[in-house]
């Protein structure tokens, strides 16, 4: 089947079996090698990317399913100049990373929840985070990051006059 949609800003078409995950296609077709995949039952959440602005596992997901959709994978958080989101800085900054295998479901599903909601406190960002599993990093460093990234952002959005978007778009 012919599928359309568009990953990271960028309008794509493929080819796919009906059967074929999202996460499969977007690594093995697309070249978004930042979708990890870890269980491939939807536990672990490495797969997490957005798909019209929401959190799916993409392990979950058929390719088939997207078609017409807006896909953001991690690897579209960056600006176009490699640039880091504030998300992506506030990581590095907090130790919210070790091996870095969660990481990019971790990235995505916390910018889930701040497109959601701009100021979450430890306890939602805790609860949010829950299906995203890391064996490495305790998860306070992660805690840390996403309230940093939190504030960051707000405080962008306050110094712009304006809303920002937490993809970093005006």
């Amino acid at each position: 089947m012919r599928v359309e949609f568009t990953v990271n800003g960028r309008r794509t078409c493929v080819d796919v079996e009906p059967r074929r995950t999202l996460a499969d296609v977007l690594r093995e077709e697309l070249g978004f090698t930042g979708t990890h995949l870890g269980c491939e039952h939807g536990v672990c959440g490495a797969c997490t990317v957005l798909v019209d602005g929401g959190a799916v596992r993409a392990c979950l997901m058929f390719a088939v399913q997207a078609d017409g959709s807006s896909v953001t994978t991690v690897e579209g958080l960056a600006s176009e100049d490699g640039t880091m989101h504030p998300l992506q800085r506030a990581f590095c900054d907090n130790h919210g990373l070790q091996c870095g295998f969660c990481t990019p479901g971790m990235l995505m599903s916390a910018l889930d929840l701040l497109h959601r909601e701009p100021a979450p406190c430890r306890k939602q960002i805790r609860e949010e985070l829950s299906g995203n599993i890391c064996r490495c990093t305790g998860y306070t460093g992660i805690v840390d990051a996403v309230e940093a990234a939190a504030q960051e952002l707000n405080s962008m959005s306050a110094d712009n006059g304006h809303q920002m978007t937490v993809d970093g778009g005006q």
